[in-house]
């Protein structure tokens, strides 16, 4: 399958400063793709519109893990530090991050923070959202639009884009370290979505 192609952007970038999009290689797309029950028809959207977003179920492939997008940026802040252990796939969506995790830490990750008193003793705690199995999420096309074509950041776009038919995916665990320095790194006011 190697002759696919989603590239929809020849020449030089423009020089303009919006938020950057990552573009999803051919094997990330395979990883992607093979969540689905139908993994060439995903492909076949692609191939025919590369700025499509597609919806596909989580729990087998990978789980996600959606956060307000302030407090979403201070976990990959902390993830990212030299002394953390990085991401997986990463994408912006509208005003959340989704991070993309192993299967099994949306059943788990609410567990460890609720060990771990998360939102009580006058601490607020963003809202998590969590998808695991039984759930999907819409994940960014594989190509950014051009930026001429679109000024503005689009309202789905991947930052850190999916580059291997197996990425590494981090864990509950992973994601309960990022979370409580992130929340220890500055305080979300009551009543605050992110």
């Amino acid at each position: 399958m190697s002759s696919r192609t989603y590239e929809t952007h020849h020449g030089p970038r423009p020089a303009h400063h919006r938020p950057a999009s990552a573009f999803v290689t051919l094997p990330g797309s395979d990883w992607l793709a093979s969540a689905s029950r139908f993994p060439r028809s995903v492909h076949a959207l692609w191939a025919e519109s590369p700025l499509s977003t597609v919806v596909l179920p989580c729990g087998t492939v990978f789980d996600v893990i959606s956060a307000p997008a302030l407090f979403g940026r201070r976990m990959l802040d902390r993830l990212w530090a030299p002394s953390g252990p990085g991401t997986g796939p990463v994408a912006a969506q509208r005003d959340r991050l989704l991070l993309f995790a192993a299967p099994g830490t949306a059943q788990r990750l609410p567990a460890l923070l609720g060990w771990e008193e998360w939102g009580r003793g006058g601490r607020a705690a963003p809202p998590l959202l969590y998808f695991g199995t039984g759930d999907a999420v819409t994940v960014p096309p594989p190509c950014p639009a051009p930026e001429e074509a679109e000024p503005q950041p689009p309202a789905s776009r991947w930052l850190v884009a999916p580059e291997s038919r197996d990425p590494w995916l981090p864990g509950a665990d992973v994601l309960l370290w990022a979370c409580v320095r992130a929340a220890r790194a500055g305080g979300v006011p009551k009543g605050s979505t992110g």
